[in-house]
């Protein structure tokens, strides 16, 4: 739901750039501000989750409430391994309704390549929802730049114009429900989240490397689905990279943290969300 971070994450997955060389080029097209942070680092796409589930769940859902990643730290390694596997990678906002608890995050993430989400390419929107009985449902169009900001703003203000001539302010709730009728939300913990991981480890490439990493996996009940090596660098360190099958936050947070100690680790792991499909 941000038109900046979905050109940056295009043109990185199209041309193999690196983030840096793409956000001054977003800059000088109109399509990032001069402080990018709110668009790169997810909060505009939180603000946007946040009113969105106002109005879905009739819930008073506050950005507070929202898990939020941004998407500076992927590099073209990981657009390189995502394509190997079958995934592109999208800023995504992501809310399930479980009942009594609702998901509310935004992260990077994995989406197959044949999914309606990874073709949303260049500085456009996407918003997938489910309705009990209409199905999926895709809205569609641009999300950044002079013309559709314009267009978003001049609308809010005739509509606002219309409300004040005909003397009708709030003859609809601004999110759908009377602000008395909004209940508090029950946020899903992260650590509870369920879903397959993409771990990027940078380790010394020397003998017994792979068995202490999927040992502290195994001890943490995480259960490899495939790895890839890459080839020895300079530097003598090497991208080991786990695809996971279901896993919980929690314990991935775990082993990603007795890995990161470990000495043979020469940076931060890096990890990444596959979208899952309820």
């Amino acid at each position: 739901m941000n038109g900046t971070a979905n050109y940056i994450l295009s043109k990185m997955t199209d041309q193999g750039l690196p983030f840096a060389k793409v956000l001054k080029e977003a800059q000088e097209l109109g399509f990032a501000e001069a402080d990018p942070t709110y668009d790169v680092e997810g909060i505009d796409t939180a603000h946007k989750l946040a009113i969105l589930m106002n109005i879905a769940y009739g819930q008073s859902v506050h950005l507070d409430d929202v898990t939020v990643e941004g998407i500076s730290s992927i590099e073209p390694i990981d657009i390189h391994f995502a394509r190997e596997f079958g995934y592109r990678i999208k800023l995504l906002a992501i809310s399930h309704n479980h009942g009594d608890h609702v998901e509310a995050r935004v992260h990077p993430t994995m989406v197959p390549e044949n999914h309606m989400l990874a073709t949303i390419g260049g500085a456009f929107n996407g918003i997938l929802f489910n309705g009990d009985t209409v199905g999926d449902v895709l809205l569609y169009g641009q999300g950044a730049g002079m013309m559709p900001t314009g267009s978003a703003v001049a609308a809010d203000v005739v509509d606002i114009g219309r409300n004040m001539a005909c003397d009708s302010i709030n003859r609809v709730a601004p999110l759908g429900w009377l602000p008395e009728k909004l209940t508090p939300p029950r946020i899903t913990p992260m650590d509870q989240l369920i879903c397959p991981y993409y771990l990027r480890t940078t380790v010394i490439d020397q003998p017994g490397v792979l068995a202490k990493l999927t040992g502290i996996f195994g001890k943490h009940q995480v259960s490899i689905r495939s790895m890839v090596q890459q080839e020895q660098s300079e530097n003598k360190s090497v991208y080991v990279v786990f695809r996971t099958h279901r896993a919980q936050e929690a314990q991935i947070k775990q082993a990603i943290a007795e890995i990161d100690a470990l000495e043979i680790c020469t940076a931060p792991t890096v990890t990444i969300r596959l979208l899952i499909e309820e």
